[in-house]
């Protein structure tokens, strides 16, 4: 009777989805307090409904249900129970209830942290999200059902999650990814409750600012944890790979960083209301199109799930419905009186601008590459492939540009700046990011002009932002220290996420550069020298794990005749499923990493072995946290502090 519960409950949930979609919208039209009143009772008992119906879910993998279609399609009783509770979410059907379980997670959130913002902006707020909530529920019920029995015949064993899922890495991503996706529903629907009642001034950034940073928090850690998660657990010992799937999740990601820059300047200056606006709908239609095109099957990836095209027209449908309305919305209600304006070429809203249609070009060039061999082989076209070199030729050089000019527009002036103070505050930066970052490149593996234009371009990031950090604690005070204690969180966010994309600089750059990869053929005893390292193939044997077997080699690594560490890569072959897999064995370095993969038998004792030496490689994701802890550290700013005692009734 579990997933009978189970099924009942989100069969509630959407009842009282469809309530919240309603009610509070039709009572803040007509000024009605009694029904925007009753918005935050309907989220919290959605919440409670879809959380009772997650729970069921769980039960049933934890309890090898395989009467249950999903649970047999994604589990076997040799699954260890951490991957049990992570196959909940391992396929179609439970990662769109995870959807609909963290889009009312979020809407409990709005609802709690809600109490000094008018009645009728909630009420408008949590109606869009109630909305978004009845489509997909709609989708899981109708088409997507994961309580389906498989009565009256059903397996007494399941089949298997898949090995590529069997990770920690992939416990936390979609968890994490989907924290981030599902968050930007919020900017979205604070975006078309502006546009339904007419506020759009500065308050309103102000409220949706901190709501987009946490989001962009987690959109910054899912996507860096499946980059971590394809580099060590694909075997292919890379960290990005311009899948399709991988680029479903960076759109949003760009688009939400232009956003949250837009927001920044809508609440100092009170520019850019329209555009910040248009921004917010943006950030969540393109989430929506990643879910589209990971679930329709229109994409083959590693990522993507296999699903029925009934779906994808259902997708499809959806998302044209909540695109098409809100950018109509927009189009008859967006600002039309023009904002404050009055700045110069040489302000920080210029680069601002600047900053936004670089990110727009980056996600419009992404888009492109994504969806072209979709439309051509619509067109009749033929099957056209999109590789890394379209998206390098076009992404690198405008990336560059926007590290380049992202440190000057963080400290200039809003309104205006003088040339001349800024020419004397540049020139020193400038003189020594290019001296050192040219004489990197012979200190370290030899000369590379890739490696020195990274360097460069990462050490004008790093001289510039922490000069202006001495700039203003000494401007603020007279005792630099008290000075430091004086700055904003806010503005030490803004310190922190640019270092950190200094450091992803780095690391892109150099392990891009200087990584080393050989394919060799390998005996007991035999041993190779890769990048001044020397591998030694001491053993293989059988290793057992607790749903599978494999064949585990001992690697020896030295250097200068310096034991550096002994790796364990292994050939693994799952027995529920049959299915072998390749597992890395990675020895992790500050400084650099030393990879290797175990390939194929050959004749004899001989084996297939991969091996990489990658330097810097682990300097992606050090950035890649900076730059999350730096949003985490803005949102400390005490002007986004909740003062539940002074709620404003509108």
């Amino acid at each position: 009777m579990i997933a009978e519960y189970g099924h009942f409950a989100l069969i509630l949930a959407l009842a009282l989805a469809l309530m919240q979609a309603i009610i509070p919208q039709i009572g803040a039209f007509a000024g009605n307090r009694l029904w925007m009143s009753t918005v935050r009772p309907l989220v919290a008992a959605q919440t409670l409904f879809v959380l009772i119906s997650f729970g069921c879910l769980i039960f049933l993998f934890l309890n090898d249900d395989f009467s249950v279609r999903y649970v047999a399609e994604n589990s076997n009783t040799l699954l260890p129970d951490r991957y049990k509770i992570s196959a909940v979410w391992g396929a179609h059907e439970g990662s769109l209830l995870l959807w609909v379980f963290i889009l009312a997670l979020w809407s409990s959130a709005v609802s709690i942290f809600s109490a000094n913002l008018p009645a009728h902006l909630v009420a408008r707020v949590l109606a869009v999200m109630g909305f978004i909530s009845v489509g997909f529920y709609f989708f899981l019920l109708f088409t997507s059902n994961p309580f389906d029995r498989s009565l009256p015949f059903f397996p007494s064993e399941g089949a298997d999650l898949n090995p590529l899922l069997q990770d920690v890495g992939l416990i936390f991503h979609p968890p994490m990814l989907y924290m981030g996706y599902v968050g930007l529903s919020v900017a979205f629907s604070f975006s078309i409750a502006a546009l339904l009642s007419g506020d759009t001034d500065s308050a309103w950034a102000r409220w949706v600012r901190p709501w987009t940073l946490v989001s962009w928090i987690f959109l910054t850690l899912g996507i860096s944890l499946g980059s971590w998660w394809a580099y060590y657990e694909l075997g292919w010992g890379g960290w990005w790979f311009w899948d399709p799937v991988e680029n479903a999740s960076f759109m949003p990601w760009l688009v939400c960083t232009a956003l949250i820059h837009s927001l920044s300047a809508t609440e100092k200056r009170g520019v850019f209301r329209s555009w910040t606006l248009l921004l917010a709908i943006i950030a969540f239609s393109l989430s929506l199109l990643g879910t589209f095109l990971v679930r329709s099957g229109v994409l083959t990836s590693v990522h993507a799930f296999a699903s029925d095209p009934t779906r994808g027209v259902f997708i499809l449908t959806f998302l044209v419905i909540v695109i098409g309305g809100s950018l109509l919305l927009f189009a008859l209600k967006g600002p039309t009186k023009n904002a404050p304006s009055g700045f110069s070429d040489l302000s920080k809203e210029m680069f601002i601008l600047i900053n936004n249609l670089l990110l727009m070009s980056l996600t419009v060039v992404i888009l492109l590459g994504t969806l072209y061999p979709l439309i051509a082989d619509v067109l009749g076209w033929g099957k056209i492939s999109v590789g890394p070199p379209y998206f390098n030729l076009f992404f690198v050089p405008l990336t560059l540009l926007l590290a380049i000019l992202m440190p000057i527009g963080s400290v200039l002036r809003w309104k205006r700046s003088t040339t001349v103070s800024v020419r004397h505050y540049f020139n020193g930066p400038l003189v020594c990011s290019i001296f050192l970052g040219g004489l990197f490149p012979f200190f370290y593996e030899g000369y590379e002009p890739i490696a020195a234009v990274t360097v460069m371009v990462a050490l004008w990031i790093i001289f510039i932002t922490l000069r202006d950090v001495w700039r203003k604690s000494a401007q603020t005070s007279r005792s630099v220290l008290h000075g430091l204690i004086r700055l904003n969180a806010s503005y030490y966010g803004m310190v922190v996420a640019h270092i950190g994309v200094a450091i992803c600089i780095i690391g892109v750059g150099l392990t891009s550069t200087y990584s080393v990869q050989r394919d060799i053929r390998m005996e007991p005893g035999d041993q190779v020298n890769v990048a001044g390292y020397q591998f030694k193939f001491v053993a293989i044997g059988p290793f057992k794990g607790p749903n599978y077997i494999a064949d585990q080699a001992e690697i020896a690594v030295t250097r200068d005749d310096s034991a550096v560490a002994v790796l364990y890569p292994q050939k693994r072959r799952y027995l529920a499923s049959g299915q072998t897999m390749t597992e890395a064995s990675i020895d992790s370095g500050i400084f650099r990493d030393l990879y290797v993969a175990l390939g194929e038998p050959l004749k004899g004792e001989a084996w297939a072995l991969r091996v990489y030496v990658k330097p810097f490689v682990i300097w992606i994701w050090l950035g890649s946290a900076f730059i999350a802890l730096g949003a985490l550290i803005a949102l400390l700013d005490r002007r986004y502090r909740i003062n539940r005692r002074k709620a404003v009734h509108a």
